[in-house]
Parts: structure tokens; C-alpha cells; sequence
């Protein structure tokens, strides 16, 4: 299954990188190992990490992601999965970040903690938002309950999967202002906008013919 999975090269994750990240200056770099495609097999695992409890996916998921981190030059403290809200959290049981943190860590030997940072807010879906609307929409959505926790660190922001890369970009933004020196980011997969769009137009034409 993993083998029919769209690799995410080099130009790819630059161009990621340079369109999502590079404009704030927060983040210093971002990897990811996929490229993230509708209805494909790589939907279908992180959908089974999410909502089926097969978390061993996750931390299988993390360590396949940190054998492209170990090829890069990053000096990593601390690893903080994106969390998810406390209501989310009860009504799913996890967050599916977590486990993919785990794995993260225990491949690249570093810590990390889904208790520094919290999400205080609910935010609406992303999934049918433009871009501007997407960083409206989780503009001061997270808190850093422990700010000592990451005082000079470099600090690796994880999530299961970017398409704009706002909720990554928002809960950087916090964790750099409560005192990082760096931070990095990186998720399982990355999710072209024109993608989206055009698998929303193909949903809705289905849906309307």
C-alpha cells in the first residue's frame, strides 16, 4: 500500500515551504515525507489513525517521517505535536499527533510533549476555506501553557497533515513567542490547494449530475 503513495521530492516541499512558511519568518524549514492525495491510500491509514484507534500507524508514521529529518541539518530540542481541543480530544479519546510525535522521537532520540502548547479554541473545518480564510479561521486558537518548557530551544512542530499550512504556521507563531530559538515543522504529508480544489469540483459536479 505504501508503495502506491505519492513521495514528496525535494522541489515539492521547497515550493511548500516557500509559498506557506518562508513569507513569516517563524518557521525556519519544514519537511514532509507524502504527498497527500483524496481518496487514496494514504487518506484511508491517516483516517484509520484518526478515527479507528490504530495507533501504531501513528508512531509507524513518525518514524518513516525521521529518516528525512535525519538527512537534514536541523538541531532539534523538543518535539510538540499540534493538539487538538480538550472536547475534540474527549469525544475522539487521542490525538493522533501524538502518536505520530512518538514515533518522532523515539527514532530521532529526542523528547517530546503534547503538554506545553494548548489549543483553546474549536475552530470550524478547514477543509471548504481559502487560504486567508484558513489563518482567520485558527488565528489565536493556541497557548503555551508552559513557556519555560521551551525558553532557547529549537522546537519541531508536528501535525498529520498540511495544506496551507495555517495551523502549523498559527501554533509556531505562539511557540516562538513564548521564547524558542527555532522552530521547524514537519507532518506526514503535504496537500496541494489546487488539488483540493479541483477534488471539491469534482465532488460537487458528481454530486450535481
Amino acid at each position: 500500500m505504501l508503495s502506491s503513495i505519492l513521495i514528496a521530492d525535494e522541489e515539492k516541499l521547497e515550493h511548500e515551504f516557500e509559498k506557506n512558511f518562508k513569507p513569516s519568518n517563524i518557521i525556519s524549514d519544514y519537511y514532509a515525507l507524502y504527498i497527500f492525495q483524496p481518496d487514496q491510500a494514504l487518506q484511508h491509514i491517516i483516517h484509520a489513525l484518526k478515527y479507528q484507534r490504530q495507533f501504531k500507524l501513528g508512531v509507524f508514521l513518525g518514524e518513516m517521517v525521521s529518516e528525512g529529518i535525519k538527512l537534514r541539518s536541523w538541531q532539534v530540542d523538543l518535539i510538540i505535536p499540534i493538539p487538538i481541543h480538550h472536547l475534540k480530544k474527549v469525544e475522539r479519546g487521542y490525538n493522533q499527533s501524538d502518536y505520530i510525535a512518538k514515533g518522532l522521537s523515539r527514532k530521532l532520540n529526542i523528547p517530546w510533549s503534547g503538554k506545553i502548547v494548548k489549543r483553546l479554541r474549536h475552530t470550524e473545518s478547514q477543509t471548504k476555506l481559502n487560504m486567508k480564510q484558513r489563518a482567520l479561521n485558527i488565528a489565536d486558537a493556541f497557548m503555551v501553557k508552559r513557556c519555560e518548557a521551551i525558553q532557547n530551544k529549537n522546537v519541531l512542530v508536528v501535525d498529520d497533515v498540511s495544506t496551507t499550512g495555517a495551523t502549523i504556521l498559527e501554533c509556531a507563531k505562539m511557540i516562538k513567542a513564548a521564547g524558542a530559538k527555532k522552530v521547524y515543522a514537519c507532518t506526514v504529508a503535504q496537500h496541494h490547494w489546487k488539488m483540493i480544489q479541483l477534488h471539491l469540483l469534482w465532488r460537487r459536479n458528481t454530486r450535481n449530475s
